[in-house]
């Protein structure tokens, strides 16, 4: 998470991306993990549940830290293992692609 962090500052600051890229940045982790919480809620409470595929794709848009975060704070989809393997996954390939898009310098 920390090396995340520091491409997206080191892309800012060498502009590589746009400012607004980090506000982007703190507006999907903050969204995913209120989205984390409100499925927890509803599985306490018997209510309508959030589609995992949905919480993947907030992970693959760059809502991962924001996910891990709820996932241990929370203690919500922790435990369940194929939906962490697929999590992890949407998390390498966010950054993949993130490092990707620095790398080419666009």
């Amino acid at each position: 998470m920390l090396g995340w962090v520091a491409l997206l500052a080191w892309s800012v600051w060498a502009g590589r991306l746009p400012v607004w890229v980090l506000g982007a940045a703190v507006g999907v982790n903050l969204l995913t993990f209120l989205v984390y919480a409100i499925d927890k809620r509803a599985a306490q409470t018997g209510q309508w549940r959030t589609r995992e595929s949905q919480l993947h794709l907030l992970s693959l848009a760059g809502g991962w830290p924001g996910a891990w975060l709820a996932q241990q704070g929370l203690r919500h989809k922790s435990r369940k293992q194929p939906f962490r393997a697929v999590y992890w996954a949407t998390a390498g390939l966010h950054c993949a692609a993130l490092a990707a898009w620095v790398g080419s310098g666009r």
